[in-house]
């Protein structure tokens, strides 16, 4: 079975295309979009989550007992950035100092 040089130059052409499409894609993913509140870094629960290395039932567990501030915008939570770095000092360290 012989296919024409024109026709295996057009199959050629589109594939190499839809090559280049997802390199595209891949090489720069898109970024998160970052919310701000007053010109500081607002973090939702994955970023708490990955940070602090505890579940999102740990997270809530926080919020109830009142030692993890944060704000709720359209049905998801928020944590300005300084309020964690002082629930991560107040909470965290001294666990750790007293695991020593």
């Amino acid at each position: 079975m012989f296919i024409d040089k024109e026709y295996f130059d057009n199959w050629m052409k589109r594939i190499m295309e839809r090559f280049d499409s997802l390199e595209r894609k891949i090489a720069k993913p898109p970024e998160k979009e970052r919310r701000t509140y007053n010109g500081e870094l607002l973090l939702d629960n994955q970023d708490l989550c990955m940070m602090l290395n505890v579940s999102k039932r740990s997270l809530q567990r926080y919020r109830s007992l009142g030692w993890l501030p944060y704000r709720q915008i359209d049905q998801k939570m928020y944590y300005l950035q300084s309020e964690v770095e002082r629930f991560i000092k107040e909470h965290f360290e001294q666990r750790r100092k007293r695991n020593k």
